[in-house]
């Protein structure tokens, strides 16, 4: 009877279907230069088109908008939404709060890297060795943004990682349209401001605003942008996240080819004040990229990690990320 039994039971679990996949993707994006290939995908429905090739026809990519890294997080993980972008500290701080637990989430690829500068109308100030306690600077996220922790990098340098918070008290959470809109007319209470491009670019045509720290130099060819789910997601959807992987790079490829397509659904998506010229401008700067292969994700999550704003440190790039990006030469 039991063999039976057995064979009855092997014979309904053999018979039943897969768990399906979800029909619906949910995207949180920040709108900056530093996610063209979000703006890409969803004007040519990239994602459906390779998830309709692997099986999975009439998926559904929805999109919410979001200004910094905390609220994404948490909505990540109220299961919210599905993919999160952010700066690459963002990735850092989720994976080192989640590794090895249920809600555990890692990097799906990079998307970008540019220059971040820090830009001044005070006059006085050349380098932030000059800045003091009359000065403010306004940033997308205090603490936890990409621009807090390029700042936290080079107090380091300038004097030591004990002191790497040393400009943490000049700082003020502000949107990067707010912040330019400040710098521009002088009438904010701050007077500097650390955001992204193209804002950063529209605020040095006031001849009174010069920048200060500018993230290359510090941080060399290092990206700046990424992408990240969590594990659960990835587990039960493998293939629609391997349609994300392929519409991610087919997207990346197209933002390189034909920089004018990808920044003209820019522009139209955020309703930028600045013309499709104006944004082709900025993005002629060499040190623009965009590609999916990570650079120094190590190195951001190192710093974090001795500095004591993390509390776990990954002995290489990969356990940031999950399997399907580990053959690209990373770091």
């Amino acid at each position: 009877m039991h063999g039976l039994m057995a064979v009855a039971l092997a014979a309904i679990l053999w018979a039943a279907p897969a768990r399906a996949e979800v029909s619906e993707i949910r995207f949180a994006q920040q709108f900056s230069m530093g996610y063209l290939q979000f703006n890409v995908m969803a004007h040519q429905k990239l994602l459906e088109k390779h998830a309709a090739a692997l099986g999975v026809p009439n998926l559904t990519v929805s999109w919410r908008t979001f200004n910094g890294p905390d609220n994404m997080n948490d909505a990540l993980l109220a299961k919210a939404v599905d993919v999160v972008s952010g700066g690459v500290p963002g990735l850092v701080t989720l994976w080192a709060k989640t590794v090895g637990t249920a809600q555990e989430v890692r990097g799906i690829t990079a998307m970008g890297s540019s220059p971040i500068l820090l830009n001044t109308r005070d006059p006085k100030v050349h380098s932030i060795k000059d800045l003091g306690p009359t000065n403010k600077i306004a940033m997308p996220a205090v603490k936890v943004a990409i621009q807090a922790i390029i700042l936290e990098m080079a107090a380091a340098k300038e004097w030591g990682d004990a002191n790497y918070d040393k400009l943490d008290q000049l700082t003020m959470s502000l949107s990067p349209p707010d912040t330019t809109a400040g710098l521009l007319s002088g009438g904010g209470s701050f007077d500097s401001g650390f955001t992204i491009p193209p804002f950063q670019n529209q605020q040095l045509k006031n001849p009174a605003v010069h920048t200060i720290l500018d993230s290359s130099e510090l941080l060399g060819d290092a990206t700046t942008t990424l992408c990240w789910t969590s594990k659960s997601f990835h587990d039960a959807n493998p293939k629609v996240y391997q349609a994300l992987i392929l519409a991610l790079k087919e997207a990346s490829d197209i933002v390189m080819k034909d920089p004018k397509l990808a920044v003209t659904y820019y522009v139209e998506d955020v309703k930028s004040k600045m013309t499709v010229d104006e944004v082709v401008a900025v993005m002629s700067d060499p040190r623009f990229k965009y590609e999916v292969t990570p650079r120094k994700a190590k190195f951001y999550a190192d710093f974090m990690y001795r500095v004591g704003k993390t509390k776990k440190a990954p002995a290489t790039w990969k356990d940031m990320f999950f399997p399907e990006i580990h053959d690209l030469g990373g770091s």
